[in-house]
């Protein structure tokens, strides 16, 4: 956690200051604003990582992680569907190229950063094994019933379920994230908690309800505006990726780094102060916040539209998510870290950049 307990005036400008940019963007078609438009993201970004720590500092854990974790995701999905309703039938990929982009860069960049800086520091670090497991189970289920199973049924050709198959991967994607949480918050609680922390913050004076409540409601300002930023910045990235030549899946790529970055930040300030199981109660659940949001929000609107929604991956995007599923599974099962296990991480990572612009 934060190891203030007041308010600053820069997290509150910063998004104020994001807002301005973002109607001024739509207001005016300037090439300069794109530039003050970065400047903006980067400023809401911080702001909401400190926003969050004070929330979650406020209402304890595991509660204060699905606070970032949830929210993020929740303007996620908006942007997604947003991006859907207002493009045509040649975006039915861009749900699955998100999300599955956020999956490998949250539990391969963000914990393999994790790990790899928190054991540079701390050398090995713990947390809650049954935690960890819990989530990873969840995840190796809802990534392969929604985003490789498509592949292999035969109702539908090609990556797309049948309308019927569509409702029932929405509706049991819920029930797993649903679950999840039920089982995090109340009847496993204490798989979430921390242990053997040695951080002096944690034991800070909480804020008071009071500032708790203003950087609730800021956050959602961060958030939002992050969000928006990211959205406007889109054309930008959508011509540097042409520019560049690589491949339009990369888009999603960019858009997902960059609505993650509060959650990466957040994520590695947590295993720098050894609070590692913070770390991952952070990623592992925003990961599964994406899926299981997302999916039955895309499916609804996709049936609501009648738009095509192509949800199976490329057969080297499946090889990958199961690397990444079995990696996890090794690294997160045993409740203890090393530096190694953080590098193997990034390569996968690595590799998944690297083939992503040279397929």
């Amino acid at each position: 956690m934060s190891s203030s307990n007041k308010l600053t005036t820069w997290t509150i400008l910063a998004p104020l200051a994001g807002w301005i940019i973002l109607i001024a963007g739509m207001l005016l078609a300037q090439g300069w604003l794109q530039w003050l438009a970065a400047l903006a993201l980067a400023g809401s970004v911080f702001a909401a990582v400190h926003h969050a720590e004070m929330v979650a500092h406020k209402v304890g854990e595991p509660f204060g992680t699905l606070v970032l974790a949830v929210s993020i995701t929740v303007i996620e999905v908006a942007l997604i569907v947003s991006m859907m309703v207002s493009a045509g039938p040649e975006k039915a990929a861009l749900a699955r190229d998100t999300v599955f982009a956020a999956v490998m860069l949250v539990c391969n960049g963000i914990v393999g950063l994790c790990l790899f800086m928190g054991a540079l520091r701390h050398r090995e670090q713990v947390f809650q094994a049954p935690g960890a497991n819990v989530a990873l189970a969840v995840l190796a289920a809802l990534a392969v019933l929604t985003m490789v199973l498509p592949n292999y049924t035969s109702a539908t050709p090609g990556p797309e379920f049948s309308r019927s198959q569509l409702a029932f991967a929405g509706v049991s994607s819920l029930v797993l994230y649903c679950s999840f949480i039920f089982v995090q918050t109340i009847r496993h609680r204490d798989y979430f908690l921390i242990e053997g922390s040695s951080d002096e913050s944690e034991h800070a004076p909480p804020p008071t309800s009071a500032v708790a409540l203003i950087s609730a409601l800021m956050l959602v300002v961060c958030l939002v505006a992050v969000v928006g930023l990211a959205k406007q910045l889109s054309p930008a990235v959508e011509a540097g990726v042409e520019l560049m030549g690589a491949p339009e899946a990369t888009v999603g790529i960019v858009i997902a780094a960059l609505v993650l970055l509060p959650e990466g930040l957040a994520a590695l300030r947590s295993a720098m102060a050894n609070r590692l199981q913070t770390s991952l109660n952070l990623a592992l659940g925003s990961v599964l916040a994406c899926i299981g949001l997302t999916i039955p929000s895309v499916a609804a609107v996709s049936a609501a539209i009648d738009r095509p929604l192509a949800l199976g991956l490329e057969p080297k995007e499946t090889v990958l998510l199961a690397l990444t599923i079995v990696v996890s599974t090794l690294t997160l099962g045993m409740g203890r870290t090393n530096i190694l296990q953080g590098i193997v991480h990034m390569i996968v990572l690595a590799a998944y950049l690297f083939l992503a612009f040279a397929p």
